[in-house]
């Protein structure tokens, strides 16, 4: 039993998504260092760590061929900057005017994707890491090639190791990103069933927000699988182990359709079947679907088969309830049955997606299965892409042009004032300098905190272990504990590099002289990357808040439209349907984002956010309206009603689009509209159809012109913002 346990925890441990990116970081410092101390060259080890750590910092996920071009470009571009600082460095005002040009143009490419972000990231770091060894060894040597073939070295041992486990694990990547998409959709599952607590005057608009936040974690999770994915896809011919994910990816989004819909306003549905026991078992079936979801990502990542929860008995059950309320032939509740109905038929169709997700090569082939990649596929449009983000109202613009005087600044505060180590000013500088103030103001502080405990741990275990080989050990521990920890706990992983930094250069010198030099440079480091973001074309999210909104409405009104065409000629998830209803949950959750961003803002610079979030909660109620639609998707036969249908569905669109046009525009939003509501009475008023399709649509468009008022009146007294 004990080597059973201890099998699974080896099993739990290796499909973890940090496990392997520490495995590979712990191989190459161990190899460096041991490299060092066999050849007794202990002043080759800090830029061989330099090296190796801006390479796991540039890497990017790709297929083993595409992580080698990718390799490739990235040394290609490690080595022109380092060689360029060794030239540069004798000359300040050359220096100076080389390091702006160079970091506005490579935060500018981010632009272009994160691949192209990640690797020009990983080159300003590097040219900031070579600074530091010039200005440790006190300044060039005769030989200007030795410290860049050193650091590309360390990159290119690295990347090696990254091409060979991504050779050799090349589905590894995608098990644990589609595990994270049903690990969160298994969450947001749970927050939906809270929804159904069968308790009058609920705070459904807190849970709405709660949803909707979890929402973003979902869409985010969604693209980078797709991402995953996409970089392993072979001209549109997926490897038979990679259809297999791509099938189970094409489930993740369909289970994400049916999730997020909405059939009728809570409150309403816990005030009329309070004394009923049938919002009970609405919210007992989605829980276990929810807990279904979650061991469905955990047999993804440990690669073992997944038994779904048998709800048979309980889906029949939620029908007998659905059954005795129906005897009751109560007129009030026509119209809310109907809604009841279509819910217990979503979740029946939920239970069976959850089921074919047991057996993934026995599901049928997507109709289209082709993946939109957003990335640019020509040097053309790459260049067209940088020409439009080249103004002032661009956010890649002005992070980059922030960066670029942060960094300046830098560079001339430590020639005015020449402090010891002065370069690690630029380094913090780098690192903290976020493209908004909330992140910003996170990140400084994290930085302080994890500089300080980094710091303190370093002296208390040099003081506690004065071995060198020991501390050789405490570098890689540190190192590996950095990468472990970079995305999740910044702070740790602060005081996990701190350490791993005096760590190496105890090795070739004293640390204990790095000690407070570090700790300045790292408080001038966020100071001057504080007063950047404050006061260089700040992007305060207020101001950003009516485009964001704008943007919202504009995708939800072209999902509308494409939902409507589905109804027209039948069910079809071909890339243009996928696509609305990527952009629709992709603009709900850049709304949650700025929302959140917002909050860590000054105050006088967040006074608008009460009504954004209350505005999230109307564009996320009118978003889980539209996944009904799509949960449904199936053609329509015809019936006198179709026309007014249509016409509905088309002045709804034109509705959200019109909305939406005012926000952009930062000009008045009318509070009234006349037409919207006798559409509204229109569609309340039509006879009751026999067909329960024609039925759902007329109760979902009713539910998405209820809430045309609302937004209306919302968006009415939103300040227009000045044009950025």
């Amino acid at each position: 039993m004990p080597s059973t346990s201890f099998s699974q925890s080896l099993r739990q441990l290796w499909a973890h998504h940090v496990f392997s990116y520490s495995l590979r970081v712990f191989i190459a410092l161990t190899g460096s260092m041991a490299l060092c101390w066999t050849l007794g060259r202990m002043d080759l080890l800090i830029p061989l760590f330099l090296g190796i750590i801006a390479s796991a910092l540039a890497e990017t996920d790709d297929s083993w061929e595409g992580r080698l071009q990718a390799l490739l470009v990235t040394l290609a571009c490690f080595a022109a900057a380092a060689f360029a600082v060794e030239l540069l460095f004798p000359f300040p005002w050359r220096f100076a005017a080389a390091l702006a040009l160079s970091s506005f143009g490579l935060t500018m490419l981010g632009a272009l994707g994160e691949r192209y972000a990640t690797i020009a990231s990983g080159t300003l770091i590097l040219s900031i890491y070579t600074m530091i060894g010039i200005d440790q060894r006190g300044g060039p040597p005769v030989d200007l090639w030795r410290e860049p073939l050193v650091l590309v070295a360390g990159a290119a041992w690295y990347g090696v190791l990254s091409v060979l486990w991504q050779a050799l694990f090349s589905t590894q990547p995608i098990q644990q990103s589609l595990a994270r998409v049903f690990r969160e959709l298994g969450q947001y599952l749970k927050l939906k069933a809270s929804l159904f607590e069968p308790v009058r005057h609920l705070d459904v608009e807190k849970r709405r927000v709660e949803l909707a936040q979890q929402n973003s974690r979902v869409v985010a999770a969604l693209n980078a699988a797709k991402e995953i994915i996409l970089h392993r896809v072979d001209n549109g011919r997926p490897a038979p182990q990679v259809n297999r994910y791509l099938k189970l990816y094409f489930l993740a989004q369909d289970l994400h359709e049916r999730a997020s819909s909405s059939h009728y306003p809570y409150n309403a549905l816990a005030e009329a079947f309070f004394h009923s026991d049938v919002l009970f078992r609405c919210r007992l079936v989605i829980r276990q679907q929810g807990k279904s979801c979650l061991a469905l990502a955990r047999a993804i990542e440990l690669r073992q088969p997944f038994d779904c929860v048998d709800q048979t008995q309980a889906l029949d059950d939620l029908q007998t309830s659905l059954a005795h309320l129906r005897l009751q032939s109560n007129p009030a509740w026509r119209h809310l049955l109907r809604s009841l109905g279509a819910l217990a038929d979503n979740l029946v169709h939920l239970d069976r997606l959850l089921h074919d997700a047991r057996n993934p090569d026995a599901l049928a082939e997507a109709q289209d299965s082709s993946l939109f990649d957003r990335e640019p596929q020509s040097l053309g449009e790459a260049f067209g892409r940088l020409r439009q983000q080249m103004t002032p109202a661009s956010r890649p613009f002005r992070h980059a042009l922030r960066l670029a005087v942060a960094l300046s600044v830098g560079y001339g505060l430590l020639h005015l004032i020449h402090p010891s180590q002065g370069y690690w000013i630029l380094l913090t500088t780098l690192f903290v300098c976020q493209p908004n103030f909330g992140a910003t103001r996170r990140r400084v502080r994290q930085r302080i905190i994890g500089t300080v405990l980094g710091l303190l741990a370093g002296w208390a275990l040099f003081e506690l272990f004065p071995s060198l080989l020991v501390q050789s050990l405490f570098a890689v521990i540190a190192g590996v504990v950095f990468f472990a920890t970079r995305a999740s706990h910044y702070t740790l992983a602060t005081a996990a590099i701190t350490l791993l930094v005096l760590s190496c250069f105890n090795q070739v010198g004293d640390s204990y002289g790095l000690i407070w030099p570090r700790l300045v440079d790292t408080l001038l480091g966020s100071m001057i990357a504080g007063l950047a973001v404050f006061l260089i074309l700040p992007d305060w999210q207020d101001r950003q808040l009516n485009r964001v909104l704008a943007n919202t409405l504009a995708c939800n009104a072209r999902y509308l439209r494409q939902l409507m065409q589905q109804y027209r000629s039948g069910k079809r998830d071909d890339l243009a349907y996928r696509l609305a209803r990527r952009d629709a949950h992709n603009a709900d959750a850049a709304l949650s984002t700025t929302l959140a961003g917002m909050l860590m803002e000054p105050e006088h610079f967040r006074r608008e956010a009460d009504v954004g979030f209350r505005f999230l909660v109307l564009s996320h109620t009118l978003l889980s309206y539209l996944s009904a639609l799509g949960a449904h998707r199936e053609q329509l036969p015809e019936a006198e009603c179709r026309p007014l249908l249509d016409e509905a569905a088309g002045r709804l669109a034109d509705s959200l689009e019109e909305i939406a046009r005012e926000l952009a525009g930062n000009r008045p939003v009318a509070v009234h509209n006349e037409a919207e509501q006798t559409l509204l009475q229109r569609l309340e008023q039509l006879p009751e159809e026999q067909d329960d399709g024609l039925r759902l649509v007329q109760n979902q468009l009713a539910l998405i012109a209820g809430q045309l008022a609302p937004l209306r009146s919302l968006a009415a007294p939103l300040q227009p913002n000045p044009a950025h």
